[in-house]
C-alpha cells in the first residue's frame, strides 16, 4: 500500500487532468492544520494550492470541532482556490465540493451519498467531512477547502472519535498518488464551473446523491430543536428544503446539526 510518505507532487501531477495542471502541490509529514496553513498565506499564494499532510495535530471540523485522524488511515488535504466573484457568491460551495468528492468516489467503485450540508456518508455512517473557510484579499476572494476522508478506521481511532464512522478500505488499497490526482482533477473542474455559475447547476447532481431524501429529520442548534420535517433535497442556493406542516421551509447552513428523526 502506498502511504502518505510515498506521495510526491510529481506523481500526483502526472495523473491529473489538464484542468488541474496549474495547481501547486505541497506535501508535509505533519502540521497543525492544512486549512490554517493556507489561510495564513492566501494573500501571497501565486495561484491554486493543494496542501496534503500525513498527520494534523490540530485538524478542525465545522464550528471548530476537532477532527481526529491517524497517519495513513485518513487522507487529509486542503485546497486554496481564488474566485472572481464576491464573497456572497460562494453560497453553496461546500455542497458543490461534496458533489465533486462523491462523484469521484462513485467513479472509483465506492457508492457514497451526501448529508446536508457537508458530509459524505457510506453505509449510513460518516465517511468524510468538508470545511470551507474564506478570506478576502486585495486580489479577490479565496476559499480554503479542507477535506478529511477515512480510508481505514482502526478500532482505537473509532473509540477515540466516540461514534460509528465509515471507511473505504478499497480506496486505501489504491495507489495514493492516483487517488489524490482523481480527487484534485474533479475538484478543479467543479470549482472552475462553480466560479462561473454558482451552485444552481449542481442542484440536481447533489439531490441525486442525497442520503436522507424523503426521511424525517430534525434541525438542531447546540442541541436545541429548531425545525423538523421531511428532507426534500436542496434548492439552487444549496438550502435544505424541509417539508413541514406549515409547508416548504428553506434552511440555510450555519452551525446546526441535521439528525434523522428517530435519533
Amino acid at each position: 500500500m502506498t502511504k502518505h510518505t510515498d506521495l510526491t507532487s510529481a506523481a500526483i501531477r502526472a495523473h491529473c487532468a489538464t484542468g488541474a495542471s496549474h495547481v501547486a502541490i505541497e506535501i508535509v509529514d505533519e502540521t497543525g492544520s492544512t486549512n490554517a496553513d493556507l489561510l495564513a498565506r492566501c494573500a501571497s499564494l501565486p495561484g491554486p494550492t493543494l496542501r496534503i499532510a500525513g498527520q494534523q495535530t490540530a485538524g478542525r471540523g465545522r464550528a471548530g470541532r476537532p477532527w481526529l485522524s491517524q497517519p495513513d488511515a485518513t487522507l487529509m488535504f486542503s485546497l486554496a482556490w481564488r474566485f472572481k466573484g464576491p464573497l456572497h457568491q460562494l453560497v453553496g460551495l461546500p455542497l458543490a465540493v461534496g458533489v465533486a468528492l462523491a462523484e469521484t468516489m462513485c467513479a472509483l467503485g465506492v457508492p457514497v451519498q451526501l448529508k446536508w450540508p457537508n458530509d459524505l456518508m457510506k453505509d449510513g455512517s460518516k465517511l468524510a467531512g468538508i470545511l470551507v473557510e474564506s478570506q478576502q484579499t486585495p486580489d479577490g476572494v479565496w476559499a480554503v477547502i479542507g477535506c478529511g476522508i477515512n480510508l481505514l478506521m482502526p478500532d482505537a481511532l473509532e473509540q477515540q472519535i466516540g461514534r460509528s464512522v465509515s471507511a473505504v478500505p478499497w480506496l486505501a488499497q489504491m495507489e495514493r498518488n492516483t487517488l489524490v490526482a482523481a480527487l484534485l482533477s474533479r475538484l478543479a473542474g467543479v470549482l472552475a464551473e462553480f466560479d462561473d455559475t454558482g451552485f444552481a447547476p449542481f442542484t440536481e447532481r447533489w439531490n441525486a446523491l442525497h442520503a436522507w431524501q424523503g426521511q424525517h429529520v430534525k434541525i438542531l442548534d447546540n442541541g436545541q430543536l429548531l425545525q423538523q420535517g421531511i428532507a426534500s433535497g436542496v434548492d439552487h442556493l444549496g438550502r435544505l428544503l424541509l417539508r413541514t406542516d406549515a409547508g416548504l421551509t428553506e434552511i440555510m447552513s450555519g452551525d446546526i446539526s441535521l439528525r434523522l428523526g428517530q435519533e
